[in-house]
């Protein structure tokens, strides 16, 4: 390891560890606390990171986002750390969550909730919570409300990068020559819409249900079984700058992205994957990391970190 990768790592790492579970009071001098901003939106500057969220007061997430030390954009099309597709078995809730109504609420440790209300046509609550943890990392905390039984219920979480980051990574598993994990880039051999499930998880199997078919914009997804872990990534090479997207596992049970170059340079996480019955509440966690020139294992070791945090192990 070079020396300017080890100085970016250890202060990646030691404003992670050195933050408890909550980021603080939301006091005007609090870096990771958002701030009120005009149309509804809510503006935020970590010193790392720069952008709104809600912008105009819309939910599509974090949008004109600036990694300071850089100047380079983060975000492109609809937002980073945004809610996408909702489905049940067979059945989509309109176009998109970012589409419907919502309303959102500044809490007194600085976080950002968002609430989509229960409809004629939606009979569930959903929110997420928005919180920086550290100048470069943000969790996001989704939950959905039942109010009639929910049968394969999944939250597409979507992050839409700027074409300065064309190559995705997942976290999988090759069989040959050997049984071993890495980085799998996103090639266009493999598909042109790329769906890594887990060899053996049986929520997986909701992705074959139709849903995926229904308008407006339907995919076809090339499925690899190969994930080992809900973690996804994407590299700019100049400078080195990478976004890391992650979730634990019982919480997230695909990763999904289009292949390198494709021009929505997207990273997706399907949340839940799950039956709520009705009156039931479910949550699932996930957590975004803007890092500099972090190897394959430091990206390994951020994720790792995550999940030590939420009192989990990878294996």
């Amino acid at each position: 390891m070079n020396a300017r990768r080890t100085l970016i790592w250890l202060s990646i790492t030691a404003s992670i560890a050195s933050l408890p579970p909550s980021a603080g009071g939301a006091e005007p001098d609090n870096p990771l606390a958002f701030k009120p901003a005009d149309g509804g939106g809510y503006a935020f500057d970590t010193g790392v990171l720069r952008g709104m969220l809600r912008q105009d007061g819309k939910s599509r997430a974090l949008s004109n986002v600036v990694h300071l030390p850089t100047g380079i954009r983060l975000d492109g099309s609809v937002g980073i750390a945004g809610h996408y597709r909702v489905f049940t078995a067979n059945r989509r809730y309109g176009t998109a969550a970012w589409d419907w109504p919502s309303t959102a609420e500044l809490l007194p440790d600085g976080s950002v909730q968002t609430t989509w209300p229960e409809a004629s046509d939606r009979p569930f609550e959903m929110t997420a919570h928005y919180r920086w943890a550290a100048p470069q990392v943000l969790d996001v905390v989704t939950t959905v409300a039942a109010r009639e039984n929910l049968s394969g219920f999944e939250s597409f979480f979507a992050s839409y990068l700027n074409e300065a980051f064309p190559t995705p990574y997942a976290w999988a598993r090759s069989e040959e020559p050997r049984t071993q994990s890495h980085f799998l880039r996103g090639d266009k051999n493999y598909g042109d819409w790329l769906m890594f499930i887990s060899p053996g998880d049986p929520r997986a199997d909701v992705i074959q249900d139709g849903r995926w078919l229904l308008d407006p914009h339907p995919v076809k997804w090339t499925v690899l079984p190969r994930l080992d872990a809900p973690l996804c990534l994407r590299r700019n090479e100049n400078p080195k700058l990478a976004v890391l997207v992650m979730a634990p596992r019982e919480d997230c049970f695909t990763v999904a992205m289009p292949h390198e170059g494709e021009s929505h340079y997207s990273l997706y996480l399907s949340l839940f994957g799950r039956n709520v019955k009705a009156g039931e509440t479910a949550t699932a966690r996930a957590r975004l990391i803007v890092a500099g020139d972090v190897s394959d294992e430091q990206a390994l070791e951020l994720y790792d970190r995550y999940l030590k945090s939420l009192g989990e192990r990878r294996t």
